[in-house]
């Protein structure tokens, strides 16, 4: 994080009138934690300055404890695609290089630019050959297109407005050179053939209801109708409004983002949660966002998993206006895991996100409080657009040999974490749990008719 933090002047600052010890001794005993147990041991004490590393080591420690109490050797991943469906987005976040301004997706603007905008059709075609690879997980996390709407009806609503552009970010597909479609198309589309879709993230919601007098529960229920199988917790930055002030002005507010999860889980969805730290806030902030999370699994107990998410800064509008002039620091990241760990003792699993940290840092977690390692991914614009240079693919034989140079068990795992399978022997390795999965590696299709040619050559 940069100095310039302490220019906003916040309200929540990172004080406690606990010790060090004494949080230290909670966490070990496996006692509830308090916002400000949670800011000692993410501080490694706020009586003194920096990061302490030999308390910094007990915090790991008794992270990396508690998950192997909680969920024993096993570290899982799951098969999955990423399919974005459009970057056009107009929200103006300020910690994001994913989006293009709207505008310059219509129709004669005249402007070249890297965004896409991809068809239902389009996102059906990519589905079906992730398939037959053998994912059974589809994410989809998607800008907010102003021509994209949950339904016909929900066009007519918004096309209703006198100034629709102006009082309700919206205007109508034919405006642009691609149409989106509708959420409900899009979720039809790539929810085919059993694939799991876990998308619509509490933003997403939002702006599928827009302008009209329906509720979350309202949106969520028909996306489900559609296909929609769980919902990311993404959007939530950091759940404290003073910081999303500053870095994500025009998004929903803390309230909004709970109130959207809650009703997914009222019709019956499973989600997951994220934290998205390391720019302007600081650690009391990220205490109390892992307090709103853990009262929300309180109330739902429907959160499968916590994924903690550290900035990544490079390409961002907040680097490239000074704001920040970095990211969280390897230790930072380490203890966010850590006490992501101990602090949430009703969420059973805890993200490390190879995309973020990369390969080594990514392990290392593993010995923080993680216990899962993300997915194959097969495509991640969002990070790669920011300035991430980890890669955006990785095979069951990375994911085996990596996990097992830890000393840990590598399971792989359907997206509510239900179905499980140890994945053993010396390979090669593949998919097993997806509608066409058959432990084939991870091909695509003309990389799989090489093989079975070379292997029909061979009989």
């Amino acid at each position: 994080m940069t100095d310039a933090v302490d220019d906003f002047g916040f309200e929540h600052v990172p004080e406690s009138d606990q010790s060090f010890e004494n949080a230290l001794a909670k966490a070990r005993d496996g006692d509830r934690l308090t916002v400000a147990d949670g800011v000692e041991l993410l501080t490694t004490g706020t009586d003194t300055g920096g990061i302490d590393t030999a308390r910094k080591e007990q915090v790991l420690e008794a992270a990396d404890r508690r998950r192997a109490e909680v969920v024993g050797d096993e570290v899982t991943f799951v098969a999955n695609l990423n399919n974005n469906v459009t970057t056009a987005c107009n929200t103006g976040c300020l910690f994001c290089n994913f989006k293009d301004t709207a505008a310059n997706f219509e129709r004669g603007s005249g402007v070249d630019h890297p965004g896409f905008t991809k068809t239902p059709e389009e996102s059906r075609a990519i589905v079906r050959d992730a398939l037959e690879r053998g994912i059974y997980e589809v994410t989809s996390v998607s800008g907010l297109h102003p021509a994209f709407a949950l339904d016909d009806e929900h066009h007519e609503i918004l096309a209703s407005y006198d100034s629709p552009a102006n009082e309700v970010n919206y205007k109508p597909p034919e405006r642009y050179d691609t149409d989106p479609g509708t959420y409900l198309e899009q979720m039809r589309a790539m929810s085919r053939d059993g694939a799991h879709l876990h998308s619509m993230t509490p933003e997403e919601a939002y702006h599928a209801i827009r302008g009209t007098d329906w509720t979350y529960e309202d949106a969520y229920r028909r996306l489900r109708d559609a296909g929609l199988a769980s919902v990311p917790g993404t959007a939530a930055e950091i759940l404290v409004d003073e910081v999303r002030d500053v870095i994500c002005p025009g998004k929903i507010d803390t309230q909004d983002w709970l109130d959207a999860m809650e009703a997914a889980a009222s019709v019956g969805l499973p989600m997951t949660a994220t934290i998205m730290y390391g720019h302007v806030d600081n650690e009391m902030h990220r205490v109390m966002h892992l307090k709103e999370v853990r009262d929300l699994q309180d109330r739902t107990g429907n959160i499968t998993e916590f994924v903690p998410l550290s900035f990544v800064h490079e390409t961002t509008p907040l680097y490239e206006r000074g704001v920040v002039d970095g990211g969280a620091s390897p230790a930072e990241d380490e203890l966010m895991i850590a006490v992501s760990r101990l602090f949430l003792d009703n969420v059973d699993h805890v993200q490390s996100s190879w995309v973020k940290y990369g390969d080594e840092r990514g392990l290392k977690m593993l010995s923080c409080g993680a216990d899962d390692f993300m997915g194959t991914i097969l495509s991640e614009e969002i990070t790669k657009r920011a300035g991430g240079g980890h890669g955006e693919f990785r095979s069951f034989d990375e994911y085996v040999e990596m996990i097992r140079a830890v000393g840990r068990v590598p399971v792989e795992r359907s997206t509510d974490y239900e179905q499980r399978r140890v994945v053993e022997g010396d390979g090669p390795h593949g998919p097993t749990l997806g509608p066409r999965a058959d432990g084939t590696p991870l091909l695509s299709p003309a990389e799989r008719e090489t093989a079975t040619d070379a292997a029909s050559a061979d009989d």
